[in-house]
């Protein structure tokens, strides 16, 4: 299922032709490209959650990386990209209605993670082969710390979020995401 749904999705630029393509060959080649007990590489699935005039996004401020981020995790065997990243989306920020707006593919990206410890333990470098969705979410729900996970949940304006993110190798990531929200919007 997983595998088919990247197959069917059409890359919008050529790092997302290079990414699309080694996530097809990752997957025929490892049976558990779905887990991170695949220690090289394994797929993730993340939201740009915005709320429904698509002015704001929503980020929360994650431990591990000590910057404003998506929300989003590790698949765990899941195939459902789409209910992973609305999941996450949930645990994460503590919002309850959150949908899609589209249950299309917003983009695709393969993401180095630097070595870190995670709950006390090492974590090697690897790749996250990330499967992106956009979310919708109204902001007058109440925001909730993942104090495991996150220092933060806020609401940025998409002029302004980009200036508040710490992770210099995210900014062009995010910011290829917030082009194609501003061209939803029209």
């Amino acid at each position: 299922m997983h595998k088919q749904h990247i197959e069917n999705y059409i890359p919008k630029n050529e790092q997302e032709r290079a990414d699309r393509l080694a996530m097809l060959q990752f997957i025929s080649r490892n049976d558990d490209s779905l887990s991170r007990k695949n220690l090289v590489a394994h797929f993730t699935s993340s939201a740009i959650v915005v709320n429904p005039e698509m002015t704001k996004v929503l980020f929360i401020h994650h431990n591990i990386y000590n910057s404003w981020t998506w929300v989003g995790g590790h698949n765990d065997g899941n195939p459902d990209f789409l209910h992973v990243s609305i999941k996450e989306a949930k645990e994460e920020t503590g919002v309850i209605e959150i949908h899609p707006y589209t249950k299309d593919i917003l983009g695709i990206d393969n993401i180095y993670v630097p070595n870190h410890y995670k709950n006390g333990k090492f974590v090697s470098d690897h790749v996250h082969m990330n499967i992106t969705y956009l979310l919708i979410a109204s902001e007058s729900e109440t925001l909730v710390v993942k104090e495991d996970e996150n220092s933060g949940v806020k609401w940025f304006s998409l002029e302004e979020v980009l200036n508040n993110i710490d992770e210099p190798r995210m900014k062009p990531i995010y910011k290829k995401y917030f082009d194609i929200v501003v061209s939803n919007k029209k």
